[in-house]
């Protein structure tokens, strides 16, 4: 497949991602000024977040499904729809339980329309440069810190109301994301002269029944690294901005460090993509998991915005690099038919993981009055990660498009 339109595929993965995640984690910029403005509790207000993953876990592999079954333009489609009117909602709830609710509920099911889906078909649409094409739309999802967070914050500082900026970005999710589902096209049938090998290969994985799919050892371990990589990483970045202003750093300096991680993010994905088409996707995600328990535990000794910015780029980079691999890995291990809903199984579990993070950090905040217990919680999580990663099964020698005519 070497059409030019599977790079707009890329494109209109990327910036789906980018809006959807960046709406979805604004919370983080949202949490000041909602606590200082409704005298909600910083607890309560996470919990929103938390409520958002788990349902963004359900509906994960709800929205895979239908991928896989009526195409990803449908999918993102709905997705798009819902994500405008559920910020639109958000910003005019009076109780904290409403807000819960809606955020929770809403922007939890619409944002998670959008990875396992366009993951999928960019997939379905590459032979060549695969790895490359989903650390392209996986780094869009990583621009969201420097461009939708920012954003966020001008617009509370502009209107000085929490309320109206978040109308705001609602209105403009309509505005960027329902055109660009409409660029999403299905990949092309294969060629009818196509090598009988991979025919062959692909049938044979095909006739996997899904429920042996999802209890097999390479969707477990996948699944449940992922779980522990995304509990581990999750808490540090929601509760970033606000433990940086704990110590000290003024607000708008305090986004500049999420950016940071975004940006970082972006070079994170390209690099450990490309070292794992050299090196192997199991040994550099093992890697990078390790650097990221590490670089979380070093958080607990920060205090200057310089050292919040070092921190920042490795950690930023090494989360975001490892996010793409596990769809790398699962392109591996399963046959395109089922991508989607094996990708949206795992997202199951992984946003699971991350509905953790940001409830356990308001926790911790709301109990000790500070964040020190949410590092070192979530660097042991870290570690467990690395552990489960080691019990990866081998991955098939033969990948699809590398096999040889019969």
């Amino acid at each position: 497949m070497t059409g030019s339109y599977r790079w707009v595929i890329v494109f209109a993965g990327a910036l789906m991602g980018c809006v959807a995640v960046g709406m979805m984690f604004s919370l983080a910029i949202f949490l000041e000024p909602v606590a200082k403005a409704t005298g909600w509790s910083h607890a309560g207000i996470s919990s929103a977040m938390a409520v958002n993953f788990i349902v963004m876990g359900l509906g994960g592999f709800m929205w895979g499904a239908a991928s896989d079954r009526y195409g990803a333009r449908v999918v993102v489609l709905l997705g798009s729809v819902l994500l405008g009117l559920a910020l639109v909602l958000a910003s005019q709830v009076e109780s904290l339980l409403a807000f819960q609710l809606v955020y929770g509920c809403l922007v939890g099911l619409s944002a998670s329309a959008f990875f396992a889906p366009m993951i999928a078909v960019t997939m379905g649409w590459f032979d060549t440069h695969r790895s490359l094409a989903v650390s392209l739309v996986s780094a869009g999802m990583g621009m969201a810190p420097m461009t939708i967070s920012p954003f966020a914050r001008w617009l509370i500082t502009a209107y000085d109301d929490w309320r109206m900026a978040m109308f705001v970005i609602g209105v403009g999710a309509w505005i960027l994301l329902l055109p660009t589902a409409l660029l999403v096209r299905r990949p092309p049938a294969a060629p009818a002269n196509a090598p009988v090998g991979a025919a062959t290969a692909s049938r044979l994985k095909e006739t996997t029944p899904l429920g042996k799919v999802l209890r097999s050892p390479q969707f477990l371990v996948l699944a449940f690294t992922f779980f522990a990589c995304c509990a581990a990483h999750s808490g540090p970045i929601f509760h970033m901005v606000s433990y940086a202003m704990f110590c000290g750093i003024a607000p708008m300096s305090a986004v500049t460090i999420y950016s940071v991680e975004g940006a970082a993010g972006l070079g994170g994905r390209i690099l450990y993509g490309v070292l794992a088409d050299r090196l192997g996707v199991k040994p550099v995600l093992i890697g990078g998991l390790l650097i990221q328990a590490a670089v979380i535990s070093a958080y607990t000794m920060a205090g200057s915005l310089t050292e919040f910015y070092m921190l920042a780029i490795i950690f930023g980079g090494t989360y975001g690099g490892v996010m793409p691999l596990y769809a790398v890995l699962a392109g591996e291990y399963f046959a395109p038919r089922m991508l989607g809903t094996v990708l949206g199984a795992a997202s199951m579990l992984s946003s699971i993981g991350m509905a953790f993070g940001p409830l356990a950090g308001g926790w911790a905040f709301d109990q000790f009055n500070n964040y020190n217990w949410l590092f070192i919680g979530s660097a042991l999580v870290g570690l467990g990660a690395v552990l489960i990663a080691l019990a990866f099964p081998p991955i098939p020698q033969q990948r699809r498009g590398e096999l040889q005519p019969a």
